[in-house]
């Protein structure tokens, strides 16, 4: 259990700093300052530097598959389920470090020589799933391809939180995510009514903005 608490707290504080730093920008003896832990207590735990940031990334993407279950698992129209998830995902940027770091390390995989899990391909895998749930139950609009269409949520989906990052640390990005809906759903939607939708995820999630 000590062991298990030990690497949990390494971890997330090796999280904090590549977050805040970067991959290059962080160093063990940072991490160690930082955790009140020893190099060799690190070293012991996870070898290396990049051994850390891979397990970063590991836990990054482990986090995604609970919180779909959570979304899959109700009982609810398959475009509520999909709009419901991005906005649980879209916090989980914001607001949990691990994922943060998780994101950077990913996008700065060049400077890392251990192999990082490939993402996104997952993601379309999933959205893919809840627009043909969608289109079985007569939610999409004629001629919408759920797989295209996944491609291109999940493009949008983020590129949306690379901008956001980049202007305001993710600060609105509830409301962007927001505006996004109402013009993905416009196109989506057999019978147009995002704003009712949103309406209607906010009631079973009110942190998702007016």
């Amino acid at each position: 259990m000590q062991e298990r608490t030990t690497r949990r707290a390494l971890l997330e504080t090796a999280a904090r700093l590549f977050d805040e730093r970067g991959y290059s920008g962080t160093s063990i003896s940072d991490i160690s300052a930082l955790s009140g832990r020893t190099s060799g207590a690190i070293y012991f735990h996870y070898a290396s530097k990049e051994n850390l940031a891979l397990a970063v990334v590991e836990e990054h993407f482990a986090s995604w598959p609970r919180m779909v279950a959570r979304h899959r698992t109700a009982g609810l129209p398959a475009l509520h389920k999909l709009v419901a998830l991005s906005f649980t995902v879209a916090r989980a940027f914001r607001d949990d470090v691990v994922v943060r770091a998780g994101s950077r390390l990913w996008m700065e995989r060049k400077a890392i020589t251990t192999p990082l899990p490939t993402p996104f391909v997952d993601w379309i895998g999933v959205v893919t799933e809840l627009l043909s749930e969608a289109d079985a139950g007569g939610e999409l609009a004629p001629g919408v391809d759920p797989s295209a269409a996944a491609h291109g949520v999940v493009c949008a989906f983020f590129g949306l939180h690379t901008v956001s990052d980049a202007l305001d640390g993710r600060e609105h990005i509830e409301q962007r995510l927001h505006d996004l809906w109402l013009l993905l759903l416009t196109a989506l939607q057999a019978d147009p009514d995002p704003a009712g939708l949103l309406d209607r995820v906010r009631a079973d999630h009110p942190a998702v903005p007016a």
